[in-house]
């Protein structure tokens, strides 16, 4: 199989194929100022790049006195590729095409019998399928990209041992070499929230902000940041950790590390929320949740949702309490780090606007320059694609490395 370096070979092509991936839509004389890019150059890695397939020719650009300009864009279907989220929750798969539209995609959810082998033998055939689906010309298939709970080796292409998944066997699992071997592509993984942010960077206007933050929280706590378009990455294949940043000392252990004390994920997460729920209802409070459930336990995220929705006063104060808690956190990274634009997804943000608006408007107060340090909060445009759109962005972003 081709390495994913080798399908655009001459590095100055690569450069402008990036660049022109980056703006959309450019004429020759954009591209000029690249840096080391002759006129007769550029025309000949162009036409090069026009006649490969990879860009295609856009209409003319406004005349600044003598001829229109001839425009150029990336030719969306010359390659497809795979991205594919595997979640704790749930597992996503999505085909999409070189300007990262989705063609198509299905989805699993994870449930006690979805081991490993189950679950790659289900993504190789759904992959397969949709390629039957579209008439996609196999040779045109580039690769996959792969979104994985964390902690990972990027280099073996290995989940190692992420915690709450509800099947056994998700520990040291081979993913990237296993789908390599069966879908006989390319297989590029990373963290979960690296390819967020990378697909919410191209969803966005990629040449407006130079330093990003995504934050995405749910069963647990992740994040990732961008500086000048690129991911950033520490000493370890991990996925910045920020659900274990210590805001109370006293405080409640984690559900998953015992030994470890009011970290921001003991106060903020979906199994959180759920526990607290149940101890609350125990306890005697009153909730229109005891209607739903017949015992306390039973309380799932859906019911504290519903809850949420009909002004419920336990479940609302306990999303006031969490997302207080969170803007917290918030704060203690935008005070660390200052990124100039933060990205939040994840369920507890993508489904009810109080956990939102309450977390940015505490992460806002309690940071120490703004509002000279005017930081700007969002919700991720791609909501549960994002992982999975992501993960299909790095395998395109390795054409021209």
């Amino acid at each position: 199989m081709p390495n994913l370096e080798d399908w655009i070979p001459n590095r100055k092509a690569k450069q402008i194929f990036a660049e022109i991936r980056r703006k959309g839509i450019v004429s020759k004389f954009d591209l000029l100022e690249l840096d080391g890019l002759t006129s007769s150059t550029l025309t000949r890695m162009l036409e090069e790049l026009a006649s490969s397939g990879w860009i295609e020719e856009s209409g003319l650009g406004e005349s600044s006195g003598g001829r229109r300009p001839l425009l150029y864009r990336l030719n969306p279907h010359r390659g497809y590729v795979f991205g594919l989220d595997v979640s704790r929750a749930s597992t996503r798969l999505v085909l999409c095409d070189l300007q990262l539209e989705k063609l198509d995609s299905v989805s699993w959810q994870m449930t006690d019998r979805l081991t490993p082998d189950l679950l790659l033998g289900e993504i190789a055939g759904a992959a397969k399928r949709m390629i039957e689906k579209h008439a996609l010309d196999r040779e045109r298939f580039l690769g996959l990209g792969i979104a994985a709970v964390g902690p990972v080796d990027r280099t073996k292409g290995m989940m190692l041992n992420p915690h709450s998944f509800p099947a056994e066997g998700w520990s040291q699992v081979p993913i990237g070499p296993r789908l390599e071997q069966e879908l006989g592509v390319p297989v590029l993984l990373d963290n979960g929230a690296n390819t967020a942010l990378l697909a919410e960077y191209w969803a966005g206007s990629p040449q407006q902000y130079r330093h990003l933050l995504y934050v995405r929280a749910g069963v647990g706590i992740r994040s990732a940041m961008m500086s000048n378009g690129q991911l950033v990455y520490g000493a370890v294949d991990m996925e910045g950790s920020v659900g274990h940043m210590i805001i109370q000392t006293d405080g409640p252990p984690h559900p998953e590390r015992s030994h470890v004390y009011g970290c921001l994920e003991s106060f903020v997460s979906i199994p959180v929320l759920e526990k607290q729920a149940a101890v609350r209802l125990k306890q005697g409070r009153r909730s229109v949740l005891g209607d739903w459930v017949q015992h306390p336990d039973e309380v799932e995220f859906q019911h504290l949702l519903k809850a949420l929705s009909a002004d419920d006063r336990l479940v609302t104060e306990l999303f006031t309490q969490a997302a207080t808690f969170f803007g917290i956190g918030l704060s203690n990274l935008l005070n660390i780090l200052h990124p100039e634009k933060v990205i939040l997804g994840g369920p507890l943000i993508t489904t009810n606007e109080l956990f939102y608006q309450i977390s940015t408007q505490v992460a806002l107060k309690n940071t120490l320059y703004y509002p000279t340090y005017p930081v700007t909060f969002t919700r991720g445009k791609l909501s549960d694609d994002a992982l999975a759109v992501g993960a299909a962005a790095m395998v395109i972003d390795r054409l021209t490395l």
